[in-house]
């Protein structure tokens, strides 16, 4: 008996780790940067893991998808720490095995929530 009592004990404990059914993450830009990846940057870790962090430079851009863990999303959310060209360099190392990850359009400033600073830049790759 206390085998089988031990036995659901874990699997509550895997389910405490695991979204709930239903659950849909779409974050505001200001709340991507400014809680969930400046978590990341300062290795704040969240219970539940819902920006996987991969190295997106060992990907192409149509293999991404099978790389995220939360089927039926629309939007897939990585982290990844920026690569330099150069070691000296600010250039950003954008290089995959069948091509590159290309800048295109303007950058678009994002601003904390209901703040008007800065916080980051949202650049389309």
């Amino acid at each position: 008996m206390n085998v089988v009592v031990q036995a659901c004990a874990d699997n509550k404990d895997e389910e405490e780790d695991a979204p709930l059914p239903g659950f849909r993450f779409h974050p505001t830009d200001g709340e991507l940067v400014g809680f969930y990846l400046q978590r990341k940057v300062d290795n704040k870790p969240l219970k539940i893991d819902l920006i996987k962090q991969i190295d997106i430079y060992k990907f192409d851009p149509w293999d991404l998808p099978k790389a995220s863990s939360r089927e039926g999303e629309i939007e897939s959310y990585f982290f990844c720490r920026r690569g330099r060209k150069y070691r000296n360099s600010i250039r950003p190392n954008r290089v995959t095995e069948s091509g590159f990850w290309k800048a295109t359009g303007i950058d678009k400033p994002i601003y904390s929530n209901g703040g008007s600073a800065c916080i980051g830049l949202k650049k389309t790759l």
